[in-house]
């Protein structure tokens, strides 16, 4: 579990320094470390950590590598294994996900996944990280299809609710 926890990590930092193949062979260590595990091996402070954030994490590396047919595949797995009271991390992936569909020219497809992200808080405040996110989709959405009437009517109706 502990391995798996740490060749993520590896991967995240990989990714941010753009180095593809050390992204790929960590993610691939983390897997094969985590099938390794069973679920009462794993302390309770860790069980947050299973394939559905595993993928939420290859997602978010896939991303950051601008491979973004990849980042939707392994969004879409994620939020199919995490856990549906895992709400915020959910959220999180559906972000990525949005994210990864527009820079796919997925415009008004990606709107809609960046909708569910407020249906999936349920009304509540979005956290910072998740705020960042949908601030990161609405740049990018201004910046890949700014004249879209998906880009305008999504802007019209979520701005107020995540600035």
């Amino acid at each position: 579990m502990f391995a798996a926890l740490g060749h993520s990590q590896a991967a995240v930092a990989h990714a941010s320094l753009g180095n593809r193949q050390a992204t790929l062979r960590s993610l691939g260590y983390a897997q094969e470390s985590l099938s390794k595990t069973t679920e009462d091996s794993r302390p309770t402070w860790v069980s947050f950590f299973g394939e559905g954030e595993l993928y939420s994490v290859m997602a978010s590396t896939q991303q950051d590598l601008s491979r973004h047919a990849d980042a939707e595949a392994a969004s879409y797995q994620a939020l199919t294994s995490l856990p549906e009271q895992f709400r915020r991390n959910r959220a999180a992936v559906t972000a990525r996900l949005a994210i990864s569909l527009i820079h796919q020219r997925e415009i008004e497809l990606g709107c809609s996944k960046a909708e569910e992200v407020f249906s999936l808080m349920d009304g509540n405040p979005l956290p910072g990280r998740l705020r960042s996110l949908i601030g990161d989709f609405y740049r990018d959405l201004l910046t890949l299809a700014p004249d879209t009437k998906a880009a305008r009517a999504w802007g019209d109706r979520f701005r107020a609710e995540w600035i």
